[in-house]
């Protein structure tokens, strides 16, 4: 089952996360098979850290929810708090399979909040500029709850025109790096 997990941070956190920062990799390098993508999202002017996204398989929810609240930082107090929902992996790749490689271009983490009827859930065209993309679930994969995307883009307005605006009830569009060790 696959899990997409957006840790925000607590504002002030940074040296905290600074000082984890090793505890978090070793954390993640013991997901390195099960990881589908991971990175820090930014303020859009890629200025301050807001958080980290991990889009992980796992076993069943009990697995991903112990994943989420597990992590160093998130115990440690960094994060103020954990969107955790079921996913579902239309790219059926990682990103370290996105074919634009880890540096370059601009990328951003586009999380769209919805209800009510699914939308955006077929690839939608410019399938080379998605690293990621699926449906966010609840925790039984029969509700809709929103879509997430790891996206290159030349700015966010063009990364949040990957979702269909008028069909959520929020869109966050966050600036976002490849991370990790590989």
């Amino acid at each position: 089952m696959e899990f997409f997990c957006y840790h925000r941070d607590r504002p002030g956190s940074l040296p905290l996360r600074e000082e984890l920062t090793e505890a978090h990799w070793a954390y993640m390098d013991g997901y390195e098979a099960e990881l589908i993508a991971r990175g820090p999202t930014f303020t859009t002017d890629g200025e301050t850290l807001t958080g980290s996204v991990h889009i992980v398989d796992l076993p069943d929810p009990a697995a991903a929810r112990a994943f989420a609240f597990d992590e160093p930082n998130y115990q440690a107090g960094a994060y103020r708090d954990v969107l955790l929902r079921r996913w579902r992996n239309l790219l059926g790749r990682t990103m370290w399979d996105f074919p634009g490689g880890r540096t370059g271009d601009d990328r951003y983490l586009v999380l769209g909040l919805g209800s009510g009827e699914a939308a955006d859930l077929a690839v939608p065209p410019g399938k080379d500029d998605l690293i990621a993309y699926g449906p966010l679930l609840s925790d039984d994969a029969t509700a809709w709850l929103g879509t997430a995307a790891l996206v290159r883009a030349a700015d966010p307005d063009r990364a949040r025109a990957v979702l269909t605006q008028e069909r959520y009830a929020a869109v966050e569009v966050h600036a976002w790096e490849f991370g990790g060790r590989r």
